[in-house]
């Protein structure tokens, strides 16, 4: 209870400081006291561009640079919510920066291309979320002309004759024109006095279409390019009578809502060759044109996104090519890190009540993680290389024979890979099913195959070739995966002094590899006694994971040199420390105390000893690896089960 209302306070407290820190100032005032009060406190703040503005805003929400063994930066904007996605998400802030520095990748149009449920969306969602906050910080601060339906800097007001000084003054360049509509009222409501033209702070909102607009495509051929650059206001003729009155024009288009922020175009492949010339003509020359008004200039960046099976349309017309070529594509694929595909299943599924209210097994989601990526992967070309494996290496585990440069040309092997495959809306439509079904309101990970089954079984999309094919891989997560994860639970549950006794085996394994690869001999630490290294013993835990004769000495040189590199660095070389090694002890200690388990767990009418090492097995089960009574129970059963067949 304490912790509880200590985290609550957490929270309060964060809330204060959250608020404190996007105190947004609200300013109003003339172009002229805008000149003197705020533009000379960030001159080059107030004069940024869009992309300027965004790569600004991804750098303020954090941004952690490559620790050692580390590809892709950290971006706190995106670190809480997308998993799997460095790469992707470093391409998409290498456009940014790159666009803010003037380059020309600031003249395309970035476009994400992937797989549905692929994170798309919610990347584009996040970029926008993130300026919205950022426009309520100092740091983040926007002015624009007050009553101008395109947010326009105020610096445009500022005539082309006094930009040059304007320049040599403050050390910012202007780029631009002023609206038809701006000049309109500077003319008639200020007769030409641009340091009267009030200015104001504003404040990005997708709700408040300021600074954010959003296009869904509808029907193709009902689809009308005013719903991008707006049309006569018919309403307002009679008032201003004139329709080339830029004020009797309706600007309710989604270009003039996203002017000085971004523009979010989804499925954008699905729109008429007219829509996208008029974007990329945005995106190169920083204007668009609309009947009886000259050039209109507009500062804002667009994301697009769109899907594979779109995408392969496009590319197969000839006339698409020019369009190509103004576009930065990024590719956002499924992950194939079968832990980041486990956070993102519970990311969707915690913050639903139907899930809150039932338990999952430690290993409920990421047996489901393992067999979703094991369908986006493709087969080596290396005849030693499963799918299994490469699961493993994708996870970032150390896989027997497979050295860190082998590690980068397995993942460059087939670049395609994560474009296809079973989606987490896929898997998470699976798990609601089974919960459905579920009589004790707790789900295993077997449970959870078994509903995947279910639902690969009644998809009407699927043939019988490529069901037979995900069934198999559904076995293939199981036997290769959560067999050995339960086992290691029961094992570890059963003996309380695993972790220690794991510890001292993988200290003696070392000092038996270092006195081999030494040639020397070992002191009993027991007797004091001298004696030749326990070759019986080592090949006893390397035999385990598979390591062969031939391939020992490598895999032994292989150990000390990270346990010299954990030295150096002043740390214990621990079961942490090799992932391999680690499985190695475990499975060695397993057998040692295999008797031991089935006594236990497999008599038919136990014994009151037996049973109460059933129960202690299973409390241990639930006090310390995430599982309820129910999951533990079964659990211990499936293992028994295992180890009758063995």
């Amino acid at each position: 209870m304490v912790d509880k209302s200590r985290d609550q306070d957490a929270f309060v407290n964060s809330l204060v400081s959250y608020t404190q820190e996007h105190k947004a100032r609200h300013w109003e005032g003339t172009f002229d006291q805008f000149l003197r009060d705020i533009f000379p406190l960030q001159p080059k703040e107030l004069a940024r561009t869009a992309h300027q503005y965004c790569w600004d805003m991804i750098r303020w929400h954090g941004a952690e640079r490559p620790a050692t063994g580390e590809q892709f930066t950290r971006y706190g904007l995106f670190e809480q919510d997308l998993f799997g996605m460095q790469e992707a998400l470093e391409r998409v802030a290498n456009y940014f920066k790159a666009a803010s520095e003037g380059s020309e990748v600031g003249r395309r149009l970035l476009l994400l291309l992937g797989p549905p449920s692929g994170g798309k969306s919610s990347l584009v969602t996040l970029l926008k979320r993130g300026l919205e906050e950022y426009s309520l910080t100092d740091e983040g601060a926007l002015y624009a002309i007050k009553g101008s339906p395109i947010h326009e800097n105020p610096l445009l007001l500022i005539p082309h004759s006094k930009r040059a000084a304007f320049r040599d003054t403050y050390g910012v360049t202007i780029e631009g024109e002023l609206s038809p509509y701006t000049r309109a009222v500077l003319e008639d409501e200020y007769e030409g006095d641009f340091t009267r033209m009030p200015v104001e702070r504003i404040f990005i909102s997708e709700a408040g279409r300021v600074g954010v607009g959003t296009y869904a495509p509808h029907d193709p051929t009902t689809a009308d390019i005013a719903d991008l650059v707006g049309s006569v206001d018919l309403s307002k003729v009679a008032e201003y009578g004139d329709e080339g009155n830029p004020r009797a024009w309706s600007w309710s288009g989604a270009v003039y809502a996203a002017s000085r922020g971004m523009l979010e175009m989804i499925e954008i492949l699905k729109v008429k060759r007219e829509f996208l010339y008029l974007l990329l003509t945005l995106t190169q020359e920083k204007n668009i044109k609309v009947s009886r008004f000259p050039l209109i200039h507009m500062d804002e960046t667009i994301v697009a996104h769109t899907n594979l099976a779109e995408f392969r349309k496009f590319l197969q017309e000839k006339e698409n090519e020019a369009l190509l070529d103004r576009m930065v594509i990024i590719q956002v694929p499924y992950t194939l890190c079968y832990t980041d595909e486990a956070r993102i299943y519970h990311k969707l599924t915690s913050s639903t009540p139907t899930f809150q209210e039932v338990h999952l097994d430690p290993h409920a989601l990421r047996v489901a993680a393992v067999f979703a990526v094991l369908t986006r992967l493709r087969p080596s070309e290396r005849a030693d290389l499963d799918l299994s494996k490469k699961v493993r290496i994708h996870a970032g585990e150390d896989v027997e024979a497979v050295s860190p440069t082998d590690v980068e040309k397995i993942r460059n092997e087939h670049p395609d890979e994560g474009m296809d495959g079973v989606s987490p809306r896929f898997v998470v439509n699976a798990l609601a099913g089974a919960i459905s079904r579920s009589e004790h309101r707790s789900l295993t990970a077997i449970d959870v195959l078994l509903a995947l089954k279910d639902t690969i079984d009644s998809d009407a999309r699927m043939d019988g070739k490529q069901k037979k094919a995900w069934m198999d891989l559904l076995v293939t997560a199981r036997k290769d995966f959560y067999n050995r994860w339960v086992k290691q639970d029961v094992h570890k549950a059963l003996f309380v002094s695993f972790e220690e006794e794991a510890q001292e085996l993988l200290e003696k394994y070392l000092d038996e590899v270092e006195a081999v690869l030494d040639n020397r001999q070992v002191t009993d630490p027991i007797t004091g006694e001298e004696r030749e290294a326990d070759e019986r013993f080592l090949r006893g835990v390397e035999e385990k994971i598979g390591i062969s004769d031939a391939g020992k000495h490598s895999f032994r040189q292989e150990v000390v040199r990270k346990a010299m590199g954990a030295y150096k660095r002043g740390e214990q070389f621990s079961l942490t420390s090799h992932t391999r090694l680690r499985e190695a002890v475990e499975r060695y200690l397993f057998e040692e105390r295999r008797d031991v388990l089935r006594l236990v767990t497999s008599s038919a009418r136990p014994d009151d000893e037996s049973r109460r090492k059933i129960s202690a097995v299973e409390e241990r089960l639930v006090a310390e690896y995430g599982y309820d009574q129910h999951s533990a129970r079964e659990a211990l059963g499936y293992v028994t089960t295992l180890l009758s067949q063995e």
